[in-house]
This record gives structure tokens, sequence and C-alpha cells, in this order.
């Protein structure tokens, strides 16, 4: 399910003459995600993934997404934009590599040990990140929602998706924003 209507007020941004920072694209989804109202407007399937596009800073793409219980989005990340994401309500667990991947020419790569990372982040906490950053986003709830806010600059001109097995890694799939529209 996905519906696009514009960002209220308290949340939107005007456009800026430059890019937004990564402080300025965590201090929207931490408004946004305390918005009380934007939250509760989101449409809840129970068994798959909503979202809501947002205005977002400087021309940002923002997302409201709603997480039913046992469902994540999978090993990706996000090419050249830089991002921050936000838990408005419920857990979400993010896992993440703590080293960065080559951006192209490779389909299997080994992890060396150490480079994993895990952060549980429930209402109220979040995180930004920089350019191909790998992560997948999981709500490990059996019986509870969670809503997150993202955004993301430049909008995202691709995600890679990967497979994981063990320290093995593997480049699935290229999506541009085509595939997703």
């Amino acid at each position: 399910m996905s519906v696009s209507p514009a960002a209220p007020a308290s949340v939107s941004a005007s456009a800026s003459a430059s890019a937004p920072t990564q402080a300025e694209l965590l201090g929207f989804v931490r408004r946004a995600a305390a918005d009380a109202d934007l939250i509760a407007s989101l449409p809840l399937d129970p068994e798959g993934r909503t979202w809501v596009r947002l205005d977002g800073p400087g021309g940002s793409e923002a997302w409201l997404i709603g997480w039913p219980p046992g469902t994540g989005t999978g090993w990706h990340d996000h090419a050249d934009s830089v991002g921050a994401f936000m838990t408005a309500s419920g857990e979400l667990k993010e896992n993440a590599l703590a080293v960065r991947l080559p951006t192209d020419g490779w389909t299997t790569l080994e992890l060396t040990e150490g480079v994993d990372r895990e952060r549980r982040l429930t209402a109220g906490q979040g995180r930004a990140f920089g350019r191909h950053h790998v992560h997948e986003v999981l709500n490990e709830s059996t019986d509870r929602h969670a809503i997150s806010v993202h955004a993301y600059y430049p909008p995202l001109p691709r995600i890679r998706r990967y497979s994981r097995a063990g320290r093995i890694m593997r480049l699935e799939q290229v999506e541009r924003p085509e595939d997703w529209q």
C-alpha cells in the first residue's frame, strides 16, 4: 500500500539553497517522529509495510513507514545518498556493517570478523548515516507495529540489495526509482 499526501505543515521543510546535512536530516526525522497527528495518520496493514511520502528538507526524499510485526528490509544500501531515520513508535532493530563495501565491480565478498553492528531503536531513537551505508532494518516484535521516519539526500538514485549467509555478502539486485514508483 502506498499513499503520497503532502506533509503536514508542522514537519514540512522549505527548500534551501544548499544540500541538507546529516544533522539537518536527523533533526527533520526527529520532529516528524514526534508529530503525533502525523504518526496517527499512517494507515497500517497487518501483513505489509505501508508508507507515506513526506516533504523533506532541502529537496530530500522522506518517508513515514509502518512496519507490521516480523517485517524488515533485508540488507541494502542507499548508494550515494546520506540519510537519517527515527523510530516514532514500537522498536526497530538495525543490523549494519562498520565497513564500507566497494561500490561497483563485485558480486560476492567475504566480510571480516568484527564488522557487524546492532542497534535497537525505540520510540524517539534514531541515527544519521553516510553514503554507502549497508544495513537492514527489522521489526522483530511478534505483536506490535513499529513506525519510523526516514530522509535521504540526494533523493535515492538507486538501492543495492544484498543477501547474506554468515560472512558472505552477495549483491543480488540494483533498483532504481522507476522500480519502486
